[in-house]
Order: structure tokens, then C-alpha cells, then sequence
């Protein structure tokens, strides 16, 4: 951010009185602009005990393989989101379950939260964000081609639960910036 929202006057970066963290602050009109992290949600589809995964069709890391996954929009819940996400990039309707995963990517400035979902329907397709979309028993799981750190994070822990027969809450810390 450079100009302030509210009165458009370049912002200065300080540490407010009282805080302890660097902030845009503006100089004329005293607001103080937060950056907080980004929220991303995402979720695992199945149908039949087979897992949807997505081939990336956009940038970063196109051609690779994902979980359905994305930002989370205004006015939506955590759940709406993965549902939403999902449908926008594999066309599948699906029922979120439980929360699996909670990853916190502090050098990034973001948190997946991540979801089991039962499909509701076979139904799949690919969309502008997906080249392919496909079925894959754990054994075929593409993990040498797969998009991101997350991604292979929340595959292994899933397909761990599930042989365990367990659903576990996964709490997993990324690349920390700060001790």
C-alpha cells in the first residue's frame, strides 16, 4: 500500500504508539492500515474412496497437480469457500465434512484451512483454473508432480487418517519468519 484509503495521502511505514509491528500509517489523517494474513480454503473431494485432484491450468505452478483450493471470498464462511473453490475448479458439488488440516504459512502471510468433502455426485469437469481433473486411488497419488508443499502436506496426512481409520485435526506450521 502506498496512499492511504481513506484520504489518499502517501502512507509511512512505523510502529504505531502502543504496537509493536511496523504498520502503514498515514501521516495526515492518523489511520493505521493492518495487513493481516490471507485465508485460503480448500478441500479433499471423494467419491467412492477415490480422491479429485486438479492439474493446474493458470499460474503458479501450472501443469501440476492440486486439491481444489483458493482464496476465501467476503461474506462467505470457511466451508462456503472449499465448497465454492471446489466447484470452480473441478465443477464437482460436494458436502464439506470435517476440518483436517489448519497450515500456517507465516513467510507467505497465509493460512490454509483445509476440509474433507464427500462429492455429491460423480461429476467433474474441467474449468479455466484446471486443465485435467481426474480420480485417484491413493496408490496413484502424482506426489512427485504435485502443486505445493500444502498440497502434499494434506494428501499425506488424509490418506494417513484414512488408513489409520482416523479423523484427525492436523496443525502444521510452514516457513516461520519469526521464532
Amino acid at each position: 500500500m502506498n496512499y492511504c484509503s481513506s484520504c489518499g495521502v502517501r502512507v509511512l511505514t512505523q510502529v504505531p504508539e502502543g504496537d509493536h509491528l511496523p504498520r502503514q500509517v498515514c501521516p495526515s489523517c492518523h489511520t493505521i492500515h493492518y495487513s493481516n494474513p490471507k485465508i485460503l480454503v480448500g478441500a479433499i473431494p471423494v467419491w467412492e474412496r477415490k480422491i479429485l485432484l486438479c492439474r493446474r491450468a493458470i499460474a503458479p505452478r501450472e501443469g501440476y497437480w492440486t486439491m481444489p483450493s483458493g482464496f476465501m471470498e467476503n461474506g462467505e464462511t470457511l466451508q462456503m469457500g472449499a465448497a465454492r473453490e471446489t466447484f470452480e475448479e473441478s465443477l464437482a458439488r460436494v458436502t464439506i465434512e470435517d476440518l483436517m488440516s489448519v497450515i500456517n504459512i507465516a513467510a507467505h502471510n497465509q493460512v490454509h484451512i483445509l476440509f474433507r468433502a464427500q462429492m455429491d455426485s460423480p461429476e467433474h469437469g474441467v474449468t479455466l483454473e484446471s486443465s485435467e481433473v481426474r480420480f485417484f486411488e491413493e496408490a496413484e497419488i502424482p506426489w512427485a508432480d504435485l502443486a505445493f508443499r500444502t498440497v502434499t502436506q494434506a494428501l499425506t496426512h488424509f490418506v494417513e487418517d484414512r488408513q489409520r481409520g482416523q479423523r484427525t485435526l492436523h496443525l502444521v506450521d510452514l516457513e516461520t519468519t519469526r521464532p
